[in-house]
């Protein structure tokens, strides 16, 4: 049942990148439970009193993705690969515009543990955002293996399968950027103004 239901998602992806404005709407239901789920996953890192809510996080992220042209879906794994980075920079722009209204707050302590880094405030999903993008530029792959593990929530094999990659790169780039990541943002933790 799963397989026929990720297949049937991997076709109405396929309608939705020639532009079948009606497979996006079938497409909804097929993903929407995944979605949710990475939402949910994205709240609890979240700051308390933060006001989005799952689902209308689902919803702008998925108008987004659905809005953008020249993307082309492969299958169900990179879609959802996708939605992990729309989802991160909803969070980013809320975040951002968060942080322009406190100004001043001051530098909050932002943490990377073995499993994942956390982000319990604006200002550490900010951090933990600008290092991913100077990871990036170092090594696309390597911030890509960051995005769809800790925002977007894929496990390891889903990764590997979006990246088509191995699974043991995905575990041995996943362990290169926690620890990479880790460095640079108590580096940045020491100078907020890097």
């Amino acid at each position: 049942m799963q397989h026929e239901a990720t297949h049937h998602a991997t076709q109405l992806l396929k309608r939705v990148n020639s532009l079948d404005d009606t497979a996006a709407a079938e497409l909804l239901p097929l993903v929407y439970d995944r979605l949710r789920e990475l939402a949910a996953g994205y709240m609890k890192r979240e700051r308390v009193g933060h006001t989005l809510q799952p689902t209308a996080l689902v919803h702008e992220a998925y108008f987004k993705l659905i809005d953008q042209r020249g993307i082309e879906f492969r299958d169900r794994s990179h879609f959802l690969a996708v939605a992990a980075r729309a989802m991160r920079q909803v969070l980013v722009e809320r975040a951002r515009r968060h942080n322009t209204a406190k100004r001043g707050d001051g530098w909050a302590r932002v943490t990377l543990d073995s499993a994942a880094p956390t982000a319990s405030d604006a200002t550490e999903l900010l951090a933990i955002h600008d290092a991913l993008e100077r990871l990036a530029e170092r090594d696309e792959r390597l911030a890509k293996v960051v995005e769809m593990r800790f925002f977007g929530g894929l496990t390891i094999e889903e990764t590997a399968r979006a990246l088509e990659v191995s699974h043991t790169t995905i575990e041995n780039d996943w362990s290169i950027a926690r620890a990479w990541l880790s460095r640079e943002l108590a580096e940045t933790e020491t100078d907020p103004n890097p």
